[in-house]
């Protein structure tokens, strides 16, 4: 069980001193820079993060992949001359084709909504045009019935009509059994796409998180200007009855 005596872990509370500072504590030398919160875990648990980063300092997978990252994070910015500021000068989409080339990943494959395969389809041609060898399975994957999950007709999103369930756990190892070198999901739902990174054999990143109401652009709800942003504030998204209604 958690030991619930230690600090909490609430970096976001940082977020005011950032706004104010361009800094935190952690994101300043030694000595210098915003004073460390008391819950601030670069001083509460600083034996778990020394351990953690040791990791990094081998030559196993992991530890290749932490520098390759943090690599990749440098390339994808760009100075500004006569200045200290950096432009972002790659997307997501070259972001990750740049970490699959310097790990030597070869074989690339796709975790898809059924809902997105003209983005698929798109990051396929893509990846292709990059050299990878890339390889899709869709959400739907043997079309079982969702009332096979012991769901009732009004839980399906269009009552009365066949309605396939999603299959994450099969979509994870059709990709396991391909031999992939990494996976992408694209789109996957809340909870499917915990499942397919659970059971997924290759590391997994995510390009696309599904959200029909933002354009795919979930960030979009955390803005202040955002009507959802001020909602989610004051308005349960279900309430305790619709809870119990729903809860398996």
């Amino acid at each position: 069980m958690p030991n619930k005596t230690k600090n909490k872990l609430i970096c976001a509370d940082c977020a005011g001193v950032w706004s104010k500072q361009g800094s935190t504590h952690c994101w300043s030398p030694p000595g210098q820079g915003p004073a460390r919160p008391g819950h601030c875990p670069s001083g509460n648990e600083t034996e778990l993060i020394e351990a953690a980063f040791q990791k990094y300092t081998g030559d196993d997978f992991d530890a290749r992949l932490a520098r390759v990252a943090a690599k990749v994070e440098g390339l994808c910015y760009q100075p500004v001359p006569g200045s200290d500021a950096v432009n972002a000068r790659w997307t997501r989409v070259e972001d990750t084709i740049a970490l699959a080339k310097l790990m030597g990943f070869s074989r690339i494959g796709i975790g898809t909504c059924v809902g997105l395969l003209d983005e698929t389809q798109r990051l396929t041609d893509i990846l292709t045009a990059q050299g990878f060898e890339v390889l899709s399975v869709c959400c739907k994957a043997g079309s079982i019935d969702k009332l096979s999950l012991q769901l009732k007709e009004e839980d399906k999103v269009r009552p009365g009509s066949f309605e396939p369930a999603c299959n994450p756990i099969a979509q994870a190892e059709l990709l396991n059994q391909a031999g992939t070198d990494m996976n992408i999901i694209v789109g996957l739902c809340a909870g499917h796409d915990m499942l397919f990174n659970k059971y997924s054999a290759a590391p997994t990143t995510t390009l696309v998180v599904k959200d029909r109401v933002t354009g795919h652009n979930p960030a979009a709800v955390l803005y202040g200007q955002n009507f959802y942003y001020k909602r989610l504030q004051k308005m349960p998204v279900l309430t305790d009855a619709e809870i119990d209604e729903h809860r398996d």
